[in-house]
């Protein structure tokens, strides 16, 4: 029997996933972390991106989008809290675009009072939104 790890990915709404994962795949912000069982304890922030949990006996990967948040490493449990999660057959591609579109143009127009940080913020999610749509249609049968 292959080792497994419990892991929970928790928004600020909802428990999005609880279970059990051979190997898990985290958008950390200095590039993607791999955890396996038994990884030494870590404690980091994650930035917008997709999550991918190896769940046994299923041939793909679990998709979640996260717009970041904290990630939590123990031996025998990882812990997930983000401010939104949302599997990733549940978004919504034309909000996406939206939602890029409307970041980019708040970030061109120099001459409002737009919030930059805001802006480049949105515009992460945004593109980390799309991302993930992309990676769940590249699947076979999708």
């Amino acid at each position: 029997m292959p080792l497994r790890v419990h892991v929970d990915v928790v928004s600020a709404e909802e428990l999005i996933y609880s279970g059990e994962t051979e190997f898990a795949v985290f958008p950390g912000e200095a590039g993607e972390l791999g955890i396996y069982p038994r990884h030494t304890p870590l404690l980091t922030r994650i930035k917008p991106g997709t999550v991918r949990l190896k769940i046994p006996d299923h041939e793909d990967f679990e998709l979640i989008y996260v717009s970041g948040g904290v990630l939590e490493v123990q031996p025998t449990l990882i812990t997930l809290l983000s401010d939104t999660a949302i599997r990733a057959h549940d978004l919504d591609e034309a909000k996406s675009i939206a939602a890029k579109q409307h970041a980019e143009e708040a970030l061109k127009n120099r001459a409002s009072d737009t919030n930059y940080a805001s802006a480049e913020a949105e515009l992460a999610q945004a593109v980390a939104q799309l991302h993930a749509i992309k990676k769940l249609r590249k699947r076979p049968g999708s």
